[in-house]
């Protein structure tokens, strides 16, 4: 129902900036909420961030609060991660996911998310 492409990770040193892009197909993009990921090597995947399916609603874990923002353009069917002040433990593979859920509800449990793109990398060099 909803395919997911994550774009514009790559090399960036300490203290830079990068911005994902989230590509969605499908006619429901609307009426998901949506959540980026990150899993670094030989960790579990974690939780970043949400955002709810009109965009009212934000939601992000402790260590990128105040460094990262989340959006979306529904217009578009895209979703968005503006990441500053980038430190070398944000380095990970980052995935978009999304679930059907047109409320104002967001989710930082992974499980709740049954719709994931192929993840990006982000490395960050000190």
């Amino acid at each position: 129902q909803v395919q997911l492409v994550e774009s514009g990770g790559g090399l960036v040193q300490t203290g830079g900036s990068l911005t994902l892009s989230c590509a969605a197909t499908g006619s429901v993009f609307n009426v998901c909420a949506l959540g980026w990921f990150r899993q670094a090597p030989g960790k579990e995947r974690e939780f970043v961030a949400a955002i709810s399916a009109s965009g009212s609603k934000t939601y992000y874990v402790d260590s990128v609060k105040g460094r990262f923002t989340v959006s979306r353009d529904n217009a578009k069917n895209a979703a968005y991660l503006l990441m500053n002040s980038l430190k070398s433990e944000d380095t990970a593979v980052y995935y978009c996911a999304a679930y059907i859920w047109g409320g104002n509800a967001v989710s930082f449990e992974l499980h709740q998310y049954n719709f994931w793109g192929q993840g990006t990398q982000v490395t960050v060099s000190s």
